[in-house]
């Protein structure tokens, strides 16, 4: 029996993992910690946390990933840590960005100390981002590329996963460094991009795009992330202590491309796509070199593009009552360089 770790849990992809220890190991206690800020929900998690058929398996902890004394009390019990714990919106970040760094950057402080302090963590997964590369300047972006955050969000999470780097080299914290490329799937916030194309096409709304639409990003769907985060937790420690590992695809699509996948697969004409003004911050294109993860962890992406995007579309159409609370959420003010404001 191992006991799991996984602080952001109510979260889309911390969600997503618990979902997939919880029913991949059946031995496994996962203990979970979550401030349940606008993105998390206990709703999130397996329906057998509300059961006692669950018998204890999961624990859920309301609470900051900042307050030491809790954050102390729960690594000491865990043998993985899985720190997904972060603001993670790109336009929320221009938006309102002081609460980026303190949970980004100090939350991540926090919790490495904690691990420091404790003799019983077996490893540390820092989930960080791909947004940390800015901008790609190679075809495919592998863990060498230079780290250029375009935004504030980008910029706390560069510096948490620099911060837990730093950590490794200085302290020998068993740490991994794990950067995704940008997910898609189940329980995703309305805010990003895949879950605010299908809920519109739901409710027979304009799906709206940023610029001219060529922006270019590696989408994988969420599963695939777990099953990579699972084999960094369980795979040969040597292996993955002090490494920086990437987790996507190696294929890109424009956020034009996934919108007309979106109302194609959806029944919906493209003219529910409108296009609004180019995002401030905006990355270009992204598309990872997922080599490295295949060489350490033999992993690779299981579900394609469509396929995924046909998974997600049946969740949100299944789940109408829980994404609805969210609808009030998806439009964020910004004002732009001229000054103009813009709902995104």
């Amino acid at each position: 029996m191992k006991t799991f770790l996984v602080t952001g849990g109510a979260g889309f992809i911390g969600s997503n993992f618990v979902h997939h220890l919880f029913h991949k190991y059946p031995d496994y206690r996962i203990l979970v910690l979550d401030l349940l800020t606008y993105a998390g929900s206990v709703d999130n998690l397996p329906t057998d946390f509300h059961d006692a058929s669950s018998s204890g398996r999961i624990e859920f902890w309301y609470g900051d990933v900042r307050n030491a004394s809790l954050v102390d009390n729960l690594v000491r019990r865990a043998d993985v840590v899985v720190h997904f714990a972060a603001e993670t919106h790109v336009t929320r970040s221009i938006f309102d960005n002081h609460h980026f760094f303190e949970t980004d950057v100090l939350g991540t402080q926090v919790i490495s100390n904690a691990v420091l302090r404790a003799d019983n963590v077996d490893r540390f997964i820092h989930i960080s981002t791909s947004e940390v590369y800015g901008t790609a300047d190679s075809s495919l972006m592998d863990e060498q590329h230079p780290l250029m955050p375009l935004s504030p969000y980008a910029a706390a999470k560069a510096g948490a996963d620099r911060l837990v780097y730093s950590y490794w080299a200085t302290y020998q914290l068993p740490a991994t460094i794990v950067r995704p490329f940008n997910n898609f799937g189940p329980r995703q916030h309305l805010e990003k991009a895949v879950p605010r194309f299908v809920t519109s096409c739901l409710l027979d709304e304009p799906l709206r795009v940023h610029g001219d639409g060529s922006a270019a990003r590696d989408w994988i769907y969420v599963q695939d992330t777990c099953e990579a985060i699972d084999c960094v937790a369980h795979c040969d420690k040597a292996k993955v202590v002090g490494e920086v590992i990437n987790i996507g695809t190696g294929v890109s699509l424009s956020i034009a491309e996934v919108a007309k996948a979106t109302v194609r697969l959806m029944g919906k004409p493209e003219s529910l796509i409108t296009y609004v003004g180019d995002r401030p911050g905006q990355v270009f294109r992204h598309t990872a070199d997922a080599s490295k993860a295949k060489r350490l962890l033999g992993w690779e992406p299981s579900i394609d593009f469509e396929t995924g995007l046909a998974k997600t579309i049946e969740w949100y159409r299944n789940n109408r009552a829980v994404w609805q609370k969210q609808l009030w959420m998806r439009d964020i003010p910004i004002v732009t360089r001229s000054g103009k404001k813009e709902l995104h």
